[in-house]
């Protein structure tokens, strides 16, 4: 696969409601492989929040080619006809340096930890994992869309760190692209280290249909 390297962040914010005031909770949506912020900024029309929620949608990093004359966006590599059957111990070599650049960007927000919400759809909701259990203090939440678990180890033994925290989490039953045994692994993993989580399914495939739109609303509704 040709991937041109994308050496800077793109950013997409909901500028007619930004709101500069530390207080203000900030959710952060990671795109899936091969789509871009665009992807998820749409959600922001079918987001009823009861308070002001600053919203961000990162683009990926990599370009990758999705179709004849056709680009999209990732956070990291992959090849599309040799995916995992089990992502459990999957590492992106791209983590390395990937991982604290996001957490710098988040950092320069200038808000703390605790008004951040992280979340992210496919590949992009492993990276949200990843960085709700790198991040140096407890975010506000955590919103887990059709992801998957990896670096079981890693994020193991980063859990003691999360210990009473509420995630979300969703998954389509007939998800062929991702299958949901990966999502209920990392739930049971999330269960065993005493995060409490609100499990949603749905009969689609690799989506977000609005039952999860309506559980992301009650979702940043109960946790801010």
């Amino acid at each position: 696969m040709n991937l041109k390297r994308i050496e800077c962040f793109d950013h997409i914010a909901n500028t007619e409601s930004l709101n500069t005031n530390e207080d203000t909770p900030w959710l952060i949506l990671f795109h899936g492989f091969g789509a871009d912020a665009h992807d998820l900024e749409g959600l922001k029309d079918y987001f009823q929040f009861k308070s002001p929620i600053n919203l961000r949608f990162p683009n990926g990093v990599f370009e990758v080619p999705i179709g004849p004359g056709w680009t999209g966006r990732a956070w990291w590599p992959l090849r599309l006809t040799s995916l995992p059957e089990d992502w459990s111990d999957y590492t992106p070599a791209e983590m390395q340096q990937l991982v604290p650049a996001l957490l710098k960007m988040i950092q320069d927000l200038k808000v703390p930890w605790n008004k951040i919400i992280l979340g992210g759809f496919s590949q992009g909701a492993m990276l949200a994992t990843e960085l709700y259990l790198q991040a140096p203090e407890t975010p506000m939440g955590l919103i887990s869309l059709s992801g998957s678990l990896i670096r079981q180890s890693e994020w193991k033994n980063k859990l003691s760190n999360r210990k009473g925290c509420k995630v979300l989490m969703s998954h389509g039953q007939n998800d062929q692209v991702l299958p949901i045994k990966g999502s209920q692994k990392l739930m049971t993993l999330f269960q065993q280290n005493d995060l409490k989580c609100k499990w949603v399914t749905f009969s689609g495939g690799h989506e977000i249909p609005m039952k999860v739109v309506e559980a992301i609303n009650e979702y940043v509704n109960d946790v801010t």
